[in-house]
């Protein structure tokens, strides 16, 4: 498969394509080949300013279009998603080493998603309250906030960028998104799908800046007063320092954070599934996605057994260009990524930890490695690694697994492995976590779910009619029929 040829990416800001007020530019290597990709503004705190101002300005009409008219430009998003899909997988690959067939599962999921948006055009409903007052309606509506800033990541760039954008926009809200330095033409195509389906300008605005610019376009976008609402999918790290200046601003943040996802292999279950189940949760995309199945919690009395077979499993995968479509396995998104991941594995394997499969890179790239035996004084117990690795951990028993599973400060997914489907639903009501699925992977996700995290996983939910609370505002109104008589 051909690369993608290198060009000039520029912001979108007002409906228009241009380049960052002061002309700066940065270049986006390929992770894979180490070559330029292309060159892509880097807007600065100007920028984002005029892109909140833009989204400002065309809040009014666009928060009074009717439901109709936004249900129909978002099926025709979905239309024009659907005719680039394979150039857009191609971008994806290019400028993230994920591979070709990661991007068009990002393309897949977001065309069904801009399709479940145009469902939600007709999303703000209210309610009919009852009043003690005589001869009075009382009613909560919902209404769109104003301006909402999205900060996307790179990992599932197309689906988590379109997250932090469609909803928002169904419900009458304009949108600044701020893309990944590591993913700027992935996010810019979103600019460009809503374009070309006909979306007025100024509805939808996309920032890029170089990676040193970060700080101050964040600060700007959540501090200037015409925005109000943050959606940030990505570190926890980083996730608390954005919680914490939305917080000095009186602003609402919707986060979704990091994971260390385990799934629970009791010794009834269907061995073959729970493996197969494994072997894509670790590993697909490289394990850096935020569901990806961290740790196997397994019943002493099948654990060893199960490793094995999933070591097997994994270590037959493909592993190289991201480019071909043949490709399993492609490469970290950079080098401090594959030096994260190598010095846990090393840290594991120095305490004890027993390689079944992997262990090593290749480059930019890092093979699937399953480590059995891990334990609590071991980094990769407790840190996320974000990376094609998966520890066993071994439980003496049913409790024991759930308590092991719960020794975690993240919370976002889970699952659980049983024929019993009554004790899978306990365990799942027991286990500290927003998601978990019983004899399923721990990454699973559709547009109409409620998605997010419990503890340092975030807070808030993204999809269905949860996401209606973080992107709306309800209000209270009474409507008196008759006079109303008052004390004083």
């Amino acid at each position: 498969m051909q690369p993608v040829a290198i060009r000039d990416e520029q912001l979108f800001i007002d409906g228009a394509w241009t380049g960052a007020l002061d002309g700066a530019t940065y270049e986006k290597k390929n992770p894979y080949t180490g070559k330029v990709a292309w060159h892509v503004a880097a807007g600065k705190r100007e920028d984002a300013r005029r892109a909140i101002e833009a989204a400002a300005a065309a809040f009014p009409s666009w928060s009074a279009t009717p439901p109709a008219l936004r249900r129909n430009l978002f099926l025709k998003a979905a239309d024009v998603m659907e005719q680039r899909q394979a150039d857009i997988a191609k971008i994806i690959a290019e400028e993230t080493g994920e591979t070709f067939g990661w991007g068009m599962f990002n393309c897949i999921f977001t065309i069904g998603m801009l399709r479940g948006a145009a469902a939600q055009a007709y999303g703000l409903i209210g309610e009919v309250i009852p009043t003690d007052l005589p001869d009075t309606t009382a009613m909560a509506i919902r209404q769109p906030v104003g301006v909402v800033v999205g900060i996307a990541p790179w990992n599932a760039p197309l689906i988590l960028g379109m997250r932090a954008v469609a909803v928002p926009l169904a419900y009458g809200n304009t949108v600044v998104l701020k893309a990944s330095e590591e993913s700027p033409a992935t996010h810019l195509a979103i600019a460009s799908t809503f374009a070309d389906a006909g979306f007025p300008k100024g509805v939808v605005n996309v920032l890029t800046n170089a990676p040193p610019d970060a700080a101050e376009v964040v600060d700007e976008l959540i501090s200037h007063p015409k925005t109000r609402r943050i959606s940030f999918t990505g570190s926890t790290k980083i996730g608390r320092l954005i919680a914490e200046k939305a917080g000095s601003h009186l602003k609402r943040t919707v986060l979704e954070l990091g994971g260390k996802a385990p799934q629970i292999v009791l010794e009834d279950a269907d061995i073959d599934a729970a493996v197969s189940a494994a072997n894509f949760g670790a590993f697909m995309n490289q394990g850096q996605i935020c569901m990806s199945t961290e740790r196997i919690v397994a019943e002493k009395p099948i654990a060893e057994s199960f490793a094995k077979k999933l070591a097997a499993k994994a270590g037959a995968m493909t592993v190289g260009d991201p480019m071909q479509p043949h490709t399993q396995i492609g490469c970290m998104i950079n080098e401090g990524a594959v030096a994260r991941v190598k010095a846990l594995v090393d840290d594991a394997v120095s305490k004890g930890a027993k390689v079944l499969c992997g262990g090593k890179a290749d480059g930019p790239a890092y093979y699937p490695t399953v480590l059995y035996a891990v334990t609590p004084d071991m980094k990769i117990y407790y840190e996320e690694s974000f990376g094609p690795v998966v520890s066993v951990v071994v439980a003496k028993d049913t409790d024991d697994a759930v308590r092991i599973a719960n020794d975690t400060t993240y919370g976002l997914s889970s699952s659980v492995f049983t024929r019993d489907i009554g004790k899978g639903l306990k365990i799942a009501e027991k286990l500290e976590y927003g998601i978990c699925h019983i004899n399923g992977a721990t990454v699973h996700d559709e547009p109409q779910m409620p998605f997010g995290g419990e503890k340092d996983s975030g807070w808030g939910r993204f999809g269905g009619r949860a996401v209606l609370e973080e992107f709306s505002e309800l209000r209270w109104i009474t409507i008196r029929r008759s006079p109303t008589p008052y004390p004083i």
